[in-house]
């Protein structure tokens, strides 16, 4: 029994030793990740609950994923586009290819199809919500140039959002019009998606959070704070570290 118990120790301390191993033998400084600030001023996309445009939500986490990376050694990655651009997709892609990101890091927040909308009033003025969906969303292309690579990252941040208490949302997946996504792996939440353009058309492994769904009253609140948004950041520069120690 004592060296049965020994033997597990040391294989405890293998364990250990080969992943601090595989950390390491990743050079932050070296490895860029392009974060996308889903939409733009100009076309803000989805409306949450309350009525803030969806591009405000995807500005506060994309601006912490950064401030995270940066913080954790990956020095280099960047923000593709200033708050107040409004860069066209393909544009975006292409700047991340100029300045030779190993990552492309498109960041959204997430709606629902119309006949799931009730209207309700908010401080007066109506708006619209569902309570019926909840949670995140990973999407990559097969038409992407490194389409397997993405599809590890994808797995990689569905495990670091699951590790963190975090759920997948797969109401994209139902048969009905707007939806019908590909689920690739629904205990992660991760979609295939051939035709999202910044996914398609990135020359870098790509992949796409949905961090939220903004309709929802409660999932909104939760998304605007801090401790909420944190978790969401921390999984992503964690399956940034573990993407690369594995290249």
């Amino acid at each position: 029994m004592i060296r049965l118990a020994m033997a597990a120790v040391f294989s405890l301390l293998l364990t250990a030793s080969t992943v601090t191993v595989a950390v390491a033998s990743c050079d932050r400084a070296k490895f860029v990740v392009a974060v996308d600030i889903g939409h733009s001023p100009t076309l803000p996309g989805a409306t949450s609950a309350r009525g803030t445009p969806e591009y405000f939500f995807n500005q506060m986490l994309a601006g912490r994923i950064l401030a995270e990376l940066h913080a954790r050694g990956f020095t280099n990655s960047f923000m593709v586009q200033n708050p107040d651009e409004s860069l066209d997709l393909v544009s975006r892609t292409e700047r991340a290819s100029r300045r030779h990101a190993d990552l492309f890091l498109s960041v959204h927040h997430d709606s629902v199809q119309p006949q799931y909308l009730t209207r309700w009033n908010y401080n007066a003025e109506p708006h619209e919500f569902s309570d019926r969906f909840r949670g995140y969303s990973i999407f990559y292309s097969g038409r992407n140039i490194a389409a397997v690579a993405s599809h590890e990252f994808c797995s990689l941040l569905g495990e670091a959002l699951r590790a963190h208490g975090l759920t997948p949302s797969l109401h994209h997946a139902e048969k009905i019009p707007g939806e019908s996504r590909d689920l690739v792996d629904p205990n992660l939440g991760i979609y295939r998606f051939d035709d999202l353009v910044v996914l398609r058309t990135a020359r870098m492994p790509a992949a796409l959070l949905e961090g939220g769904v903004i309709v929802n009253r409660y999932e909104e609140i939760r998304l605007k704070d801090p401790a909420y948004q944190q978790k969401l950041s921390d999984s992503v520069v964690e399956a940034v570290q573990a993407f690369c120690a594995n290249l």
